[in-house]
């Protein structure tokens, strides 16, 4: 897995509020990475989903096509196309593949510290 701050050349967005953040590395170059990029900086709520990932609800949908769906680990932030939602997913075990579920990027957070970014967030590009 990625480690935010060990990579090269890679895009890091950091989510933050206070003294809490999680930087995530963003996957691959896709059309829905692309989009969340351009919607950056902006504000959003983070809540628990079913004690599986943190979700918030992105100010628009993300323009998809062409992006493949994948089978979720733990440490991954999702875009689930259904619910037009982005997942933060600490506790993946029993979610499998879906055409559905898109891969925007890697995080290294731990449940205590994405338990800490309940509520508003900011979100910006940091490199």
């Amino acid at each position: 897995m990625p480690v935010p701050g060990d990579t090269q050349g890679e895009i890091i967005v950091r989510f933050s509020n206070d003294d809490n953040h999680a930087d995530v590395v963003m996957a691959e170059d896709s059309p829905a990475v692309k989009d969340f990029l351009s919607m950056v900086p902006l504000e959003l709520s983070l809540e628990d989903f079913n004690q599986k990932e943190k979700i918030s609800y992105l100010p628009g949908e993300l323009a998809w096509e062409g992006t493949s769906g994948f089978d979720p680990e733990d440490g991954d932030l999702i875009y689930y196309t259904p619910w037009g939602n982005l997942g933060f997913y600490y506790d993946a075990s029993g979610i499998g593949y879906s055409d559905a579920t898109l891969k925007l990027g890697t995080f290294a957070a731990t449940r205590s510290e994405l338990d800490a970014l309940d509520g508003p967030v900011t979100v910006g590009i940091v490199r």
